[in-house]
């Protein structure tokens, strides 16, 4: 089976825009590949933490997994930190990677413009990126538009690898979503929807009580127009609401606009909010069951040992490209 990879940080609340943009997704690709999901938590620390904070919100993510429906018996569900050869890993490519290319990654200018310090990981953390996803001979990587530069870098650095060392690394292709692949804002639907906003209302968590959803939607941005048409362009807000409502009842945006063709923005809102919720109710109810039990500390126990099992080979087979250590067999 071909082997995919992905990796989440336990940075806040899961969006609706990362279940819809990943998680989703997750589900069905467990059946058909070889899956590692990993809270990528060594990434999380490239920002100011708080420590108690992100060991809740690393239990929280995990947990999440399994309520969305990732199966631990077809996947392996692990916590980046828990497996050492991703940190050795990213340093041996930080030192194939060249400064230039990581200052042009736009999540690099993105969350270091306007700061007077700057840490060194928040430049450097694409090569770990990349660690995480070679260690397991990927093929895919689900990921939305947004990620996109990310995977190129990754490539490069292992084609960079694999001639300057040794050929050792698969080359990953990202996996994009033909729709949803980015959601956006429900107050500025031209900025992706993300959980370090500020603004409270510009997106949906997994774990929003029914009230808030429904607030939260009937609240977002449109337009004056009043027509429920896609139109990515001049129609941003009903265009970004019409693409979460496509994605979650599986109906096409085309049937969307012929179901509310002659209807106005409230009924296409409250439609919308009852589809979120009853989406949501399910995945909160397994939550919930699972969040403090025994179960998850088993399940990350096994994967751990499994994502070692896997990621320790590479780093081996990588150490005696470069050269690293004693020669080992």
């Amino acid at each position: 089976m071909k082997k995919i990879f992905s990796g989440i940080q336990p940075s806040g609340s899961v969006t609706l825009g990362n279940y819809i943009g990943a998680m989703k997704q997750f589900v069905d690709l467990q059946n058909d590949y070889h899956c590692y999901f990993c809270i990528v938590d060594q990434h999380s620390i490239t920002v100011p933490q708080d420590k108690v904070q992100l060991r809740k919100n690393i239990r929280s993510l995990a947990a999440l997994y399994l309520a969305v429906g990732i199966d631990p018996s077809k996947s392996t569900l692990f916590i980046q930190s828990e497996v050492p050869a991703h940190a050795q890993a990213g340093w041996m490519l930080q030192c194939v990677a060249y400064i230039g290319e990581l200052e042009r990654m736009t999540q690099y200018k993105d969350k270091s413009t306007g700061k007077e310090a700057v840490a060194a990981g928040l430049l450097t953390y694409p090569p770990l990126m990349a660690a995480d996803i070679l260690l397991y001979k990927t093929d895919l990587v689900p990921v939305g538009e947004d990620q996109k530069q990310h995977i190129e870098l990754t490539r490069d650095l292992a084609e960079r690898f694999n001639k300057k060392y040794n050929d050792i690394f698969t080359i990953p292709e990202p996996r994009i979503p033909k729709d949803g692949a980015r959601v956006m804002s429900l107050v500025d639907p031209t900025k992706k929807m993300s959980k370090s906003d500020p603004n409270q209302k510009s997106f949906i968590t997994l774990l929003d009580d029914p009230k808030q959803i429904v607030k939260k939607i009937k609240s977002a941005v449109t337009d004056s127009e009043g027509i429920v048409k896609f139109d990515k362009e001049s129609k941003p807000g009903i265009s970004n609401l019409l693409s979460i409502y496509s994605v979650l009842t599986n109906k096409t945006i085309s049937e969307l606009e012929v179901e509310y063709e002659g209807k106005g923005y409230g009924d296409f809102k409250s439609d919308l909010a009852e589809v979120v919720v009853n989406t949501l109710a399910p995945i909160q109810e397994r939550y919930y069951q699972i969040i403090e039990s025994e179960e998850l500390d088993r399940i990350l126990d096994e994967g751990a040992e499994r994502a070692n099992a896997v990621a320790s080979k590479m780093l081996k087979k990588m150490e005696n490209a470069m050269g690293l250590g004693r020669k080992r067999k």
